[in-house]
């Protein structure tokens, strides 16, 4: 899984899913897809932004309980997301075509911890959500 961390004037590019919760867009690669590329074509699709990828930030790799899965019933799972620093470099911010995005919007960095968030924001590096978001202020 590849997410982009996008900042701009003190706002982070977040993504509004249909199951309410807000994340950095990004997803799952295609087989055999680089997660670079999988990262430039996530954005697209979920954003409708064409972005470039900048630098790698970090790797995270945990396992998410039977408990927290999306699936009732469905078994623990491990999930490896690399995160991106992007630029946006065009496009405009839509819905994406499938619904799976509600919208994404330019969130000032302040207002993020009150959002409900996605799991896969709670922990990269080891840090807690506001540290995580909070280091994204240097980048």
């Amino acid at each position: 899984m590849a997410y982009a961390v996008s900042i701009e004037d003190g706002r982070v590019l977040l993504a509004h899913h249909a199951s309410s919760n807000w994340t950095l867009p990004g997803g799952r690669g295609e087989h055999a897809e680089d997660p670079f590329d999988a990262e430039i074509r996530e954005v697209a699709e979920e954003t409708g932004c064409d972005a470039v990828v900048e630098r790698l930030l970090g790797v995270d790799s945990r396992v998410i309980p039977a408990a927290e899965h999306t699936i009732p019933g469905g078994p623990e799972h491990q999930n490896v997301g690399i995160y991106y620093q992007v630029r946006i470099t065009g496009g405009q911010l839509r819905p994406e075509p499938n619904a799976e995005t509600a919208e994404s919007v330019w969130t000032p960095i302040p207002k993020v911890a009150c959002l409900r968030r996605a799991s896969l924001d709670t922990r990269l590096s080891g840090r807690s959500k506001r540290e995580c978001w909070m280091s994204c202020r240097s980048i």
